[in-house]
């Protein structure tokens, strides 16, 4: 979960050159000279700081395709309760993602990213990019095929050869390492989905809701929780069947919910041709039967 979490952060600050999560600069860049590659690449002396050339074919964006990047991401929408509002967490005018959670990461790095850069990089980097997106979805897919794991080991060391092809050698930390080895870690312990902190930390909300004194924030989660579960027992342990539930506020307006009343008026949409013809290949697509056919 950390690791998918600090793949993203090292891509997103690299691409977009966030200060602090960036794992380029004056440092990387003479390091790179001292080891004889990307000699083009050296710092320049300036008068109040050095300047780094532009490496446009690999990592860094132009201003222009900074800016593309950070509005897809602002106008990019999803289901309810899939993520957080993605809109919050980029600033178009500092060109940059803050404040990313780790679901938040998760979501972006999986679906977004590969979206988001098909347009501002050259091909190779945007495929190497995007084969890491796609091996992160795959290992934390619901369901895996256990004899494709030495097929997955093996495409998963090839797309970290490659990106070692474009980014800098610091780019390569031990986060990045560790991901050859997330494999081995569904083929020895299952799917991913079974020992993740998503749902706990997500719980965590329900926790800081329960704290009215923050000098003491344990003691007041601990006597909220108490009260909780004592309520849940008097009401399923104690009480008749016919009785009124304990603490639950009634509804200002009974009759929405009792079957009798709509919440909404029935909206019919009719699809033309051409929108009933892309529905249909958007059901195909997403069919295990028919894959095959689509090779």
């Amino acid at each position: 979960m950390y690791i998918e979490k600090n793949c993203c952060d090292a891509i997103l600050g690299t691409l977009l050159n966030i200060m602090g999560k960036t794992k380029d600069g004056v440092a990387s860049r003479l390091d790179m000279v001292n080891m004889g590659i990307r000699t083009d690449l050296k710092p320049t002396a300036g008068v109040k700081r050095d300047k780094l050339p532009l490496a446009s074919w690999s990592w860094n964006l132009f201003v222009d395709e900074r800016k593309f990047v950070c509005n897809s991401f602002f106008h990019m929408k999803g289901p309810s309760w899939f993520s957080s509002n993605i809109q919050n967490l980029v600033s178009v005018n500092d060109l940059k993602l803050g404040n990313l959670k780790p679901h938040d990461c998760h979501v972006i790095m999986q679906q977004l990213i590969p979206v988001a850069i098909r347009s501002v990089l050259e091909k190779p980097v945007r495929y190497a990019i995007i084969r890491l997106c796609l091996l992160f979805k795959a290992i934390c897919s619901k369901v895996i095929d256990v004899s494709i794991l030495k097929q997955m080991q093996a495409y998963l060391v090839d797309t970290i050869c490659l990106l070692e092809k474009f980014f800098p050698p610091s780019f390569f930390d031990i986060m990045i390492h560790l991901t050859v080895h997330l494999v081995r870690e569904v083929e020895l312990c299952g799917p991913v989905f079974f020992r993740w902190m998503y749902p706990f930390e997500r719980y965590m909300k329900v926790f800081k809701g329960m704290v009215h004194n923050r000098t003491f924030p344990k003691g007041c989660i601990a006597e909220c929780y108490i009260v909780e579960e004592a309520v849940e027992f008097l009401e399923e342990r104690m009480l008749p069947e016919d009785a009124t539930t304990v603490g639950i506020p009634k509804s200002s307006r009974p009759g929405l919910l009792n079957g009798y009343k709509r919440l909404s008026a029935p909206k019919i949409v009719t699809a033309n041709g051409k929108l009933l013809d892309i529905a249909h290949l958007c059901i195909l697509q997403n069919c295990e039967d028919v894959q095959q056919y689509f090779k």
